[in-house]
């Protein structure tokens, strides 16, 4: 059983690299909407372009599920892509919505993700504050209760030395 499996294995593994090989890459088809930029913080401006619906083509988009409602989409620059605009509304949460257009001479139906963050992608953020974690973050730095607790461990660790040491002694405890 082991010799046969070996062989097997080996074969069933080049089948799924030849059949990864020959799939499409992933990523939009040619067929759907593309969305710029694909991250966009509230508030910002998006362009939406698609080759879909032919030359000259032109199609109504539907950006509501991120509450900027309908566009439409017209011939750009380029005589094959339909183009449109729409900003973000600044009241936006933070998610991926999906983008819709309908060509208007076909009624095909294109779809595009939209990325809405709350920082932009070239803006670094840096933590700012004490991590809330329970007891130990939650009393802050405050100098008056670290002297208080370097104290207790003080008395708490001289205590126990002298126990120690009355017992080392054998005085009785």
């Amino acid at each position: 059983m082991r010799r046969t499996a070996r062989p097997l294995t080996g074969t069933a593994l080049a089948v799924a690299a030849a059949a990864l090989a020959a799939a499409p890459a992933y990523g939009a088809p040619t067929g759907d909407v593309e969305v710029t930029p694909a991250s966009v913080v509230p508030g910002g401006q998006v362009t939406l372009r698609t080759a879909a619906c032919g030359d000259g083509g032109t199609a109504t988009g539907d950006a509501s599920a991120v509450g900027a409602g309908s566009l439409s989409l017209a011939p750009g620059p380029h005589e094959q892509d339909a183009t449109g605009r729409f900003r973000v509304p600044p009241s936006a949460q933070p998610g991926t919505y999906e983008i819709t257009a309908t060509c208007t001479g076909n009624g095909r139906r294109i779809t595009g993700d939209l990325v809405v963050t709350l920082t932009s992608e070239g803006r670094q953020v840096h933590p700012r504050g004490s991590v809330k974690t329970g007891v130990g973050g939650a009393l802050g730095p405050d100098p008056v209760q670290t002297a208080a607790g370097v104290a207790a461990l003080a008395v708490a660790a001289a205590g126990g030395t002298w126990l120690l040491h009355r017992r080392a002694r054998g005085d009785g405890i």
